[in-house]
């Protein structure tokens, strides 16, 4: 066991990689965490993993959770799930990482669709306007 900078113990024994994902509250349920897994969403030092993959500190696991990828460097294990405050000792994630969400997140925001989320459906007026646009 090795301790945090707020001198509190890390488990540090070996733990199967859907718990971890999960005790990392990256997925709210262990079951959705083993799905992920067996979908090929999480590699675990560059390798496709399986459910029952040991995780141990050290190791580098890849998460892709929508259209955003988490790539973090395991710092403790846990067999529980904890608070987010645990379980954000349980892993870093890298600069790099961190950095392309934020510029995936910004585009996706960008790049929203043009439609006005207030107006609703389109009326038989605009269905036309838009058929005699499209040339039909």
């Amino acid at each position: 066991m090795h301790r945090d900078p707020l001198d509190r113990p890390v488990p540090t024994t070996p733990v199967r990689v859907d718990k971890w994902l999960w005790a990392a509250r990256f997925f709210k349920t262990r079951s959705l965490a083993a799905e992920a897994v067996d979908g090929g969403k999480v590699h675990v030092n560059g390798e496709r993993a399986k459910p029952a993959k040991p995780v141990k500190p050290g190791d580098t696991v890849a998460v892709r959770i929508g259209p955003y990828e988490h790539r973090l460097t395991v710092t403790g294990t846990g067999e529980r799930r904890g608070t987010a405050a645990e379980a954000a000792r349980l892993y870093t994630e890298t600069e790099a990482s961190r950095a392309a969400r934020e510029k995936l997140h910004w585009q996706l925001t960008a790049a929203a669709p043009a439609i006005d989320p207030e107006k609703g459906r389109p009326t038989k007026r605009d269905r036309r306007d838009l058929e005699r646009f499209r040339g039909r």
